[in-house]
């Protein structure tokens, strides 16, 4: 079996916990106005690879991702839409080196389709961009009914997850939606973390290179003050759908 990838990073730090084997697949079916990778949504591009590649690919740092806590991460584009090529891969990182496993996903997949990758996922990092289904589509080309329902099916079956929101001015931020987060997260039984992640513009080269306007030009990235606003917002969403929640709320200034 051979998957079709975009890149790989050897020493990621932001994709779950440890120093980290990141592998971003090629292919996406959300077109997010915000996007710092969007070379990636072509599913015929990147390059071919088989698993056994990709292990040769990891194993000269496996001292790294093991003393660090850390493993393995696969990222996009949207890993689901080659969810038997990832469970493959995750299976072998498993058998062999007993690596933790790290999918990073938009959540826009049906969950019978993605059953047999789970199996093999440790942690979901679940990217939630907008809770309003017509505000998404505008956002991202999709509506979010999928990812819902992707969400409420890693809830039922306790997979943990950290959630991951982009904090956009004036796209991402309203009250409205900051507490419809909340209020979503607040409903889930699996979450060990947050990361609100301030928008940043230094993918818009990329936009550049591929002859694409850059949708969000002259959007600002949010201040600090902004994001405190944004997390009072949505610490306040989950006290009124759960009451309390445990979990790590963590602010993270880049996205990789």
């Amino acid at each position: 079996m051979k998957g079709r990838i975009h890149s790989i990073e050897t020493f990621g730090t932001v994709d779950g916990p440890g120093i980290r084997f990141v592998l971003f697949m090629q292919g996406c079916a959300l077109q997010c106005q915000f996007c710092h990778n969007p070379d990636t949504w072509d599913t015929e591009g990147g390059k071919q690879v088989t698993v056994d590649e990709i292990i040769g690919e990891l194993e000269p740092y496996l001292e790294y991702y093991r003393r660090s806590g850390g493993g393995i991460t696969v990222t996009g584009g949207e890993p689901t839409l080659q969810a038997s090529f990832v469970a493959q891969l995750f299976r072998e990182c498993k058998r062999r080196y007993g690596l933790h496993t790290a999918l990073d996903s938009s959540g826009f997949c049906e969950p019978n389709h993605a059953e047999e990758l789970m199996e093999a996922t440790d942690l979901v990092l679940l990217d939630l961009k907008q809770m309003n289904k017509a505000r998404h589509e505008t956002l991202t080309g999709q509506p979010n009914d999928r990812i819902h329902r992707f969400a409420n099916w890693l809830s039922e079956h306790r997979k943990p997850v950290w959630i991951r929101h982009v904090l956009i001015p004036g796209i991402t931020d309203s009250f409205e939606d900051l507490y419809a987060l909340g209020s979503f997260i607040g409903t889930m039984r699996n979450v060990q973390k947050i990361e609100l992640l301030p928008y940043h513009r230094m993918g818009i080269y990329k936009w550049q290179q591929l002859n694409k306007a850059y949708p969000l030009e002259g959007v600002p990235a949010p201040s600090e003050r902004e994001v405190e606003r944004a997390w009072g917002i949505v610490q306040s969403g989950i006290a009124a759908s759960h009451g309390k929640l445990n979990l790590e709320l963590e602010d993270r200034v880049e996205l990789t």
